[in-house]
């Protein structure tokens, strides 16, 4: 197994370079998450035209958001690269992507953006953070419906010494239990996606997370299925499901918690439902993918983080 490759701590004063990797982004919401940064003592460095380009559903060519993405990784005043946004096109910069030379740098996006997270930790065992993004959380502020989480932004992003501990706010246990693995995952469609490729996701020994938004509750069931057809959760030590927003039943029918206790429920392993990660009307927690943790399912379920993510 390759070492796991951690970025140095973002301190107050560094460099956070924002870009576009995704679909286009709204400038209010830029402004809005580039003044919430300002305020939490980070400088931003943005080529602007690039960041608010648009291509159809994309944020720019291909071509123009791979450049950025090199470009970002390779920096030197630059400490961290925050994602604008999600949406759509992650997976169209991966084809030919080499970083191997690149010393690693914090990577904080969601949801899209899964796809380049799993291929940095799959080809290059990078740690990267799974949490808000400039117009996509920033933008609404710390501590509000569809803003962030401070506490464990700052602990994913600055710690160099301790673990920490995450109080999974609102869960619901499925099946108790205590585990440690590798904390792997993010959005369960970029997930599925990566079957087949040549970053697939190696998800054994893992606590998986997973999140998504917008499916209909026979959607979620395929797609865990297809996990578990594929092998995805043989050895997985847990599972953290997201809160699951705008997948609601039609009357009558399962929903997605139901599908989650019927197939999840019965595999063996912890599983936790609705934590506010990623997609979530809640202040989204920052995970950071690619270290140790431990997932205690109970009636107070917490996850600890036993490493820091992140080197002085």
């Amino acid at each position: 197994m390759p070492q796991t490759l951690k970025p140095s701590a973002l301190e107050p004063e560094n460099v956070v370079r924002v870009i576009s990797l995704a679909s286009p982004v709204d400038g209010n919401r830029l402004e809005a998450g580039s003044r919430e940064l300002a305020r939490l003592g980070y400088r931003i460095k943005l080529d602007e035209a690039g960041t608010l380009a648009r291509d159809g559903f994309f944020a720019g060519p291909a071509a123009d958001r791979v450049a950025a993405l090199k470009e970002a990784l390779t920096e030197a005043d630059s400490r961290a690269i925050f994602c604008t946004r999600g949406g759509y096109g992650s997976n169209y910069l991966l084809d030919g992507l080499s970083v191997a030379l690149a010393a690693p740098k914090i990577l904080l996006g969601y949801s899209d953006l899964t796809s380049l997270q799993i291929f940095l930790w799959q080809k290059f065992r990078w740690v990267t953070f799974y949490g808000p993004m400039v117009a996509s959380g920033f933008d609404r502020g710390e501590g509000v419906a569809e803003g962030y989480d401070r506490e464990s932004f700052n602990h994913a992003v600055s710690e160099t010494r301790h673990g920490w501990v995450i109080d999974l706010k609102g869960t619901e246990t499925l099946v108790p239990g205590k585990v440690d693995g590798t904390l792997l995952g993010g959005c369960l469609t970029l997930i599925e996606t990566t079957l087949g490729t040549a970053w697939e996701l190696d998800t054994h020994g893992s606590i998986l997370v997973l999140e998504d938004r917008g499916m209909k509750p026979w959607q979620v069931d395929r797609a865990f299925m297809h996990l578990k057809q594929a092998g995805k959760l043989r050895g997985v030590s847990g599972v953290l499901l997201g809160d699951f927003p705008e997948c609601e039943a039609h009357p009558g029918s399962e929903s997605v918690l139901d599908v989650a206790r019927r197939i999840l429920g019965t595999m063996g392993f912890p599983v936790v439902w609705g934590a506010p990660i990623g997609h979530t009307p809640r202040p989204m927690l920052t995970l950071p993918l690619g270290v140790r943790a431990r997932l205690k399912a109970d009636e107070t379920s917490r996850l600890e983080i036993l490493e820091p993510a992140c080197r002085a």
